[in-house]
């Protein structure tokens, strides 16, 4: 297992972290997974013996549960690992219990720690943006957890690229603890990140942690043009909207170039698409959820997937989004002036 940097910090994160999404099954999260304890134990057992050192939850998987069940199966081995969770989302129905105000993101860590049974988070997500609370007292409250202890790194997640920048440059020049990483969206089906996300992550050393890397299970394979399974197209039909598919037949022609990708080297395509991911600029770790422990088991085989320089250019090119203004202004017009940031995603077309 190959380990990398968050960000400029310290922390060193193992390539793939376990996601727990599934564990619980409470509420709307049961279409998700319900993974029990034994279950759960089973799944932490296989990613530590793989190399796994980050387990990811949040407070609102399973309203809580997801937490539960982590705090039980890593009881005693705490020391050997590193646990993120998240807070910004609805936990009750009192005006308090949502947001990103000072009450709830210390009431929400506090509550956290007991589910999971530790004295201290190791990377805190704000899950989400807070548009009615001020930034200052955001970051404040959070800067007061880790100065206590309780947290030892924070970063974002669904922010945009103005926001995560905003909060970043409001850390500095306040002197408080900026976000290490943003947890996003990203994947081979859709590459919206790269447009602002992954270029602000180069530029100001902010590490990449991605969740949904298979997109919901739409670039696994099991996925194809007219040959979905049985039950598994409600993504394509529309009934769920996370994450979107805006072009389906692009979708499939990604995975017909995956497809023969994997077979060229007795891998899934799963993996395939893992492996493309953990060469994109800036990522520090995919976070993996399954349902069972045979897929649990195939991603995790992605951290040793090498693709060859060709393989990853026709992965690109069939999955390259369409440049929205001001990129494709700036790739006519200001090419000559380019920094690294901005090459991660004009660079290839300037090689067209």
């Amino acid at each position: 297992m190959e380990y990398r940097q968050l960000g400029r910090s310290g922390l060193r994160v193992s390539v793939l972290t376990l996601g727990t999404m599934t564990f619980g099954g409470r509420g709307g999260f049961r279409a998700v997974g319900a993974t029990d304890v034994d279950g759960a134990r089973r799944q932490v057992d296989m990613c530590l013996d793989a190399g796994v050192n980050l387990i990811d939850t949040a407070d609102v998987y399973s309203d809580g549960v997801s937490e539960e069940i982590t705090g039980e199966v890593v009881r005693g081995r705490r020391d050997s690992l590193l646990l993120s969770t998240k807070v910004r989302m609805s936990m009750g129905e009192g005006p308090n219990d949502a947001g990103l105000s000072r009450q709830h993101i210390i009431s929400g860590c506090e509550a956290s720690l007991r589910r999971l049974g530790t004295d201290h988070i190791d990377i805190y997500h704000v899950h989400e943006w807070d548009g009615q609370t001020r930034l200052e007292e955001t970051l404040s409250a959070l800067n007061s957890l880790v100065s206590s202890g309780k947290v030892r790194y924070l970063a974002a997640s669904n922010y945009t690229g103005w926001q995560l920048m905003k909060a970043l440059a409001l850390a500095d020049s306040l002197g408080l603890e900026r976000f290490a990483a943003q947890q996003i969206y990203y994947s081979l089906e859709a590459r919206d990140a790269e447009f602002e996300l992954v270029p602000l992550s180069v530029d100001q050393g902010v590490g990449i942690l991605v969740w949904s890397p298979l997109a919901g299970g739409l670039v696994s394979g099991k996925y194809r043009r007219g040959a979905s399974p049985s039950g598994e197209t409600r993504q394509l039909s529309g009934e769920r909207n996370e994450p979107p598919v805006r072009d389906q037949e692009k979708l499939y022609d990604t995975i017909e170039v995956l497809v023969g990708v994997a077979e060229a080297h007795n891998a899934s395509p799963a993996q395939v698409a893992l492996a493309w991911l953990l060469g994109r600029p800036a990522v520090t770790s995919l976070i993996i959820g399954a349902r069972t422990d045979e897929q649990l088991a195939d991603n995790l085989g992605g951290a040793d997937l090498t693709l060859t320089v060709d393989e990853r250019a026709a992965l690109d090119k069939v999955s390259a989004p369409d440049l929205i203004y001001p990129h494709w202004h700036q790739l006519n017009t200001a090419a000559d002036r380019l920094s690294p940031a901005d090459l991660t995603l004009l660079g290839p077309h300037l090689a067209d």
